[in-house]
């Protein structure tokens, strides 16, 4: 049996679930427990005619004109976990195992696909497209971890969120189909959730997967009875069902308790996996206010400091939660790759390590610091609440360095 997917978690909740017409995103990525996650800002940017663009394993077309984004991801690769445009669209992706087995043959990571959907779509449904278009280009296929002894490899499952409407895109190699929503909530995890709603699909998906003896053309298609291994395809509500009882009330620190949750298995610390890092976005469905990003940069959101984002020009870089870099040199681009691991950690990531010790080994003193650091994010939960209410537009000046300070004063903290 092939090794089991990370179990991730990934939310989004529409008005009228959630508070003050803002569409709520979420997204707890597990990944392999030492794995370093780091948030990286890329400009919106222009390239000349016939250049190409270095993706984790496989170098691609570039486009004219890519948009600028922000994103969480582990810091040996080139694409991401997660991540937001400036144009408001948010992407998550989930590992999956289908009844096909995943390549191993080096090709497009569903988390480069992440990147490429944001670096190139204005809107989800152009995210969509284009990471469709390129699945049958290039395929989807490569180790999925920095792991020498092994490879590990997964089909993909994407959430794209924009201001107006969320897709749920599931894949197996070139083949897709997805599912459009604009209301209620809805969360995808670690196995297929599509049904017989299925509002875009690849055009030679039925033909194939009859070919294949999967359907018979005659019963209802069901995109999960007819790509999962076995019957165990359950509606991922871990999470989901807590999101429903808040009424009409989620809001950004609603979905921050929700991905802080041990219990329901959202918030994952097991033997081999970690939330190594966490999103929320706020987008609001009125284009005249800023879209807001909070992220952590450090494993594990009940221990962690969820801090804001927003897109301005000229937006502050945070070296602080950048992994160094290794270039040519990194044992991720060699062939064979990943010999040696390198120390990935960034500044952000060693004083939280810290910080964890003083938790575990000093009950009072993590506590007190715990609680000043949840006050410190409340602060900035407020600031923005403060924001999305005014009737003023946004001076930009005025958060350019605002997710820069936010790590500055959690780094004092730890200090």
């Amino acid at each position: 049996r092939m090794a089991a997917a990370p179990p991730s978690y990934c939310f989004v909740v529409f008005p009228p679930c959630s508070k003050d017409g803002l569409v709520v995103f979420g997204k707890n990525s597990a990944r392999p427990r030492d794995e370093v996650q780091e948030v990286v800002y890329f400009p919106a940017a222009a390239h000349d005619p016939g250049s190409k663009v270095e993706c984790t394993y496989i170098e691609i077309e570039q486009v004219p004109k890519t948009h600028a984004v922000v994103l969480s991801r582990p810091s040996w690769l080139w694409g991401a976990e997660m991540g937001a445009n400036e144009h408001g669209v948010c992407v998550a992706n989930e590992a999956v195992v289908t009844r096909e087995p995943a390549s191993e043959s080096e090709a497009l990571l569903g988390m480069d696909l992440v990147r490429l959907g944001l670096e190139r779509g204005a809107t989800a449904k152009e995210a969509l497209d284009v990471i469709v278009a390129l699945l049958e280009e290039h395929g989807q296929g490569g180790n999925y971890y920095e792991d020498g002894s092994s490879c590990h490899t997964f089909q993909s499952a994407f959430l794209i969120v924009d201001r107006n409407e969320a897709w749920i895109l599931e894949t197996s190699g070139k083949y897709w189909a997805a599912e459009k929503i604009t209301e209620g909530v809805k969360s995808i995890c670690n196995q297929l959730s599509l049904t017989t709603k299925i509002d875009a699909e690849h055009p030679e998906l039925r033909n194939y997967v009859k070919s294949q003896g999967w359907w018979n053309g005659d019963s209802d298609f069901n995109f999960s009875e007819v790509f999962s291994l076995s019957d165990d395809h359950i509606a991922c509500c871990s999470g989901r069902e807590s999101l429903e009882k808040q009424g009409g009330d989620v809001s950004a620190q609603a979905m921050i308790d929700i991905l802080r949750d041990k219990d329901s298995g959202v918030c994952v610390d097991s033997e081999s996996f970690l939330t190594t890092a966490s999103i929320v976005s706020v987008l609001p469905q009125d284009p005249s206010f800023p879209c807001i990003h909070y992220f952590t940069g450090t494993p594990d959101p009940s221990r962690s400091i969820f801090k804001p984002f927003i897109f301005v020009d000229d937006v502050k870089l945070v070296p602080k939660v950048q992994s160094p870099s290794f270039g040519n040199d990194d044992p991720a681009k060699k062939i064979p790759r990943f010999q040696e691991k390198p120390d990935r950690r960034h500044e952000l990531y060693k004083a939280h390590e810290w910080a964890r010790s003083l938790l575990e080994n000093d009950q009072d003193k993590g506590q007190k610091l715990k609680r000043i650091m949840l006050d410190l994010e409340k602060q900035g939960l407020e600031a923005m609440e403060d924001i999305l209410s005014r009737t003023e537009i946004l001076d930009p000046a005025e958060v350019v360095d605002l997710f820069y300070d936010c790590v500055d004063t959690e780094l004092k903290f730890f200090k």
